[in-house]
């Protein structure tokens, strides 16, 4: 992107509180990534089948379906992410892509962490703990993860989303309910899987909800105070995605856990130099 570009998608972002950039990945990225997922979804089919759990590993069906048919009859077994796993190649040229740094840099400044909340969801068709409710992001760290004192809205954050398969509103695409950025943290309670915000408050909002429907290789940039959603999958394959953050590096990231540096004029040396820098690091 140039200067020109990231300026309309700041204008956005301050605006609407979210900017979706179409074919911003190259799908080489997307297939490396996928490739990775791949690997790690046969290193669980063997496992399972060691187990004695499954008769096949159904390792002739595609990335969009495996996973499913390897929990089909253990759905409560079945992972909903994939976190400390990330720390693969595959996911370096996602997580510090040079044009999302570029545009981050103008959101967050010039130190910039990846925060420590970087996931991979397969959402399985009809999957309870899939169905994400309404939320903020900064509800999240402030009920379940909050480890130091500050206040959540004072968080200089970006979040970024991007599916590996297409993302409709059949298979459970997210949901956005623009200009809620601009709020305060809501109240959120727990639910059976997730927090919600209550529908008395939801009923209260701007009610202009968007579809996120994207293509592998598209992103959306969002706020963390954005109110959003996932919808259920609906369809017989999985829907899978990557959502990640950064943050303001000068800022206590309020987690146990500290992330890494992607960009750094005060400690360029513990920015992470590459795909082997990545891989050999942890969630931490």
């Amino acid at each position: 992107m140039n200067d020109i570009q990231i300026d309309h998608v700041v204008e956005e972002f301050n605006s609407q509180g979210f900017c979706i950039l179409r074919s911003l990945l190259p799908l080489s990225v997307v297939r490396r990534a996928r490739s990775e997922l791949e690997t790690l979804v046969e290193e669980r089919a063997q496992e399972f089948a060691a187990a004695g759990k499954v008769d096949s590993t159904f390792r002739e069906d595609p990335f969009e379906t495996r996973l499913y048919r390897l929990y089909e009859k253990h759905p409560d077994e079945a992972p909903s992410d994939f976190r400390a796993e990330l720390h693969l190649e595959g996911f370096f040229d996602v997580f510090f892509f040079p044009p999302i740094l570029d545009l981050v840099e103008r959101l967050v400044g010039a130190e910039v962490r990846i925060y420590p909340n970087y996931t991979v969801r397969p959402k399985l068709p009809d999957h309870a703990r899939t169905l994400v409710l309404w939320h903020q992001d900064g509800g999240y760290t402030e009920h379940w993860h909050k480890h130091s004192e500050g206040k959540i809205v004072e968080l200089k954050m970006v979040n970024l989303w991007t599916p590996l398969v297409p993302a409709r509103v059949e298979n459970g695409c997210m949901q956005f309910l623009a200009g809620t950025h601009r709020l305060e943290l809501l109240p959120h309670v727990q639910r059976e899987f997730y927090l919600e915000i209550p529908e008395e408050h939801i009923e209260t909002l701007p009610n202009d909800i968007i579809d996120v429907e994207l293509n592998p290789g598209d992103v959306v940039v969002f706020h963390n105070m954005l109110c959003h959603r996932g919808l259920t999958n609906q369809t017989q394959s999985i829907r899978w995605s990557v959502d990640w953050r950064y943050q303001d590096a000068t800022q206590p990231t309020l987690r146990a856990q500290n992330g890494h540096l992607a960009r750094s004029a005060l400690s360029p040396d513990r920015v992470v130099r590459d795909a082997a820098d990545w891989a050999s690091r942890s969630f931490e």
